[in-house]
C-alpha cells in the first residue's frame, strides 16, 4: 500500500508585469553632463526585478546616450521632468545637489474634494509600511520628517487642481500628504478610496518644472514640462 500525503507544494505566483507606455521618452535639454527628460506616466524609472520588467526610461536613454544614469526617480504612475547624469562625475554631483535640498521642483495634482485654504505646507515623518510593502505610512517614531508646500490653481467640479513643491523627497511624499490633507490625488491605486481612483484615466500627477545651479557650470537650469491634464 502506498502512503498518500495532502501536503502540496504551493503554488508559485507569476511575476507582476508593468504595464510598458507606448510613448517615448522625450529630451528636453541635453549638455555633456546632464539631460532633462519627459518620463510618460506608466514607465518605470529603472528596470524591475523581473527580466520582463527590463523596459524603463534609463534603459531607452542609455540607447541614446550611453552614459546616462539615474540621480532619481518618479513613481510608474507619474509623469513629467527628471534629471539625468551623463558619467559617474556628475551623477555624484548631481546627487549631492537633491542631498543639499538644492533642487528645485514642481508638480501638478488633481485632488478630490475643494482645498479650503489657498496655500499651506504639510508635514509628516513618513515610514516604510513593512507589512504593506510598497505601501508607506506616517509613523512620528520611525519616519523621516517631510515637508511640501502647496497652493490652489483652480478649483472645478468639486476638485482642485494643486500646485506642489516638495522640500523633501521622501517615497510616496505626495500621494500621502494629499491623503492626510484629506484630498487623495484622483487616480491614486495605493492611498485613494475606490470612487476616487476610478475618477480618473491615471494619477493625476505630473512633474512639470525643476531648477538648479548646474554643478560644472554654475549657470541656473530651469526645466518646464506642461501637464497632459
Amino acid at each position: 500500500m502506498t502512503a498518500s500525503s495532502d501536503t502540496q507544494e504551493p503554488l508559485e505566483l507569476p511575476p507582476y508585469l508593468v504595464p510598458h507606455s507606448p510613448e517615448p521618452v522625450r529630451l528636453i535639454y541635453a549638455d555633456d553632463h546632464l539631460l532633462l527628460i519627459h518620463k510618460p506616466d506608466l514607465l518605470l524609472s529603472v528596470p524591475g526585478r523581473h527580466p520582463l520588467n527590463y523596459d524603463c526610461m534609463i534603459t531607452r536613454l542609455q540607447e541614446r546616450f550611453p552614459d546616462a544614469l539615474v540621480v532619481h526617480r518618479l513613481d510608474l504612475d507619474t509623469s513629467g521632468l527628471m534629471m539625468v547624469a551623463r558619467g559617474k562625475a556628475s551623477q555624484g554631483a548631481l546627487s549631492r545637489l537633491f542631498q543639499e535640498r538644492a533642487v528645485e521642483k514642481h508638480y501638478r495634482a488633481w485632488v478630490s474634494g475643494t482645498v479650503s485654504a489657498d496655500e499651506g505646507k504639510v508635514e509628516f515623518s513618513i515610514a516604510r509600511d513593512w507589512e504593506n510593502r510598497p505601501l508607506q505610512k506616517i509613523c512620528e517614531e520611525t519616519g523621516k520628517k517631510s515637508l511640501t508646500y502647496f497652493k490652489v490653481l483652480a478649483r472645478e467640479e468639486g476638485n482642485s487642481l494643486l500646485e506642489l513643491q516638495p522640500a523633501t523627497g521622501r517615497t510616496h511624499q505626495l500621494r500621502i500628504h494629499c491623503r492626510e490633507m484629506g484630498h487623495p490625488i484622483l487616480g491614486c491605486d495605493m492611498y485613494a478610496p475606490p470612487a476616487i481612483l476610478g475618477s480618473a484615466p491615471r494619477l493625476m500627477l505630473h512633474a512639470t518644472r525643476i531648477a538648479f545651479a548646474h554643478p560644472f557650470t554654475g549657470r541656473k537650469i530651469v526645466g518646464h514640462c506642461p501637464a497632459p491634464f
